[in-house]
């Protein structure tokens, strides 16, 4: 059973930087990002040498139960094992108003942070989570 680390654990200045180590889809050629938080349930994740790529991320389990199996090809990419402190994050595209905003459960970022590596997997035979989920079916519930 991998460790997954509350965001909550850590103080309101959290701030680490990653290396990509599988990519993220469509950004094939990000490779270190910046992870900042903003509160309990967002971070934002910034490129480390492109100003104009920036991410919201959002904790899954705020939400919802989440659960998942790593592959093991990411598995040995993070160089996780049962010890591994894990944040687990999705993309979330922030509309006005927030209730509209659309969240990507079936790639979620998985953050080491015992040795600042990333990655994102994708979850794809998936029937639970979509790629493009209202956070409104979330709230209130």
């Amino acid at each position: 059973m991998l460790k997954v680390i509350e965001s909550s654990n850590f103080n309101q200045r959290f701030f680490m930087k990653f290396d990509i180590c599988v990519p993220i889809l469509g950004f094939e050629d990000l490779k270190e990002v910046e992870l900042e938080k903003i509160d309990d349930i967002f971070m934002k994740m910034k490129a480390v040498n492109n100003e104009h790529i920036t991410f919201t991320l959002i904790n899954p389990f705020v939400l919802r139960e989440y659960d998942f199996q790593v592959p093991s090809s990411a598995k040995n990419s993070l160089e996780i094992d049962e010890k591994s402190n894990l944040l687990i994050f999705n993309i979330i595209l922030i509309q006005t108003p927030i209730e509209d905003s659309i969240i990507n459960f079936v790639g979620p970022l998985i953050f080491n942070t015992d040795n600042n590596k990333a990655a994102q997997i994708i979850l794809g035979e998936s029937r639970e989570y979509g790629v493009a989920e209202k956070i409104s079916s979330f709230l209130n519930k």
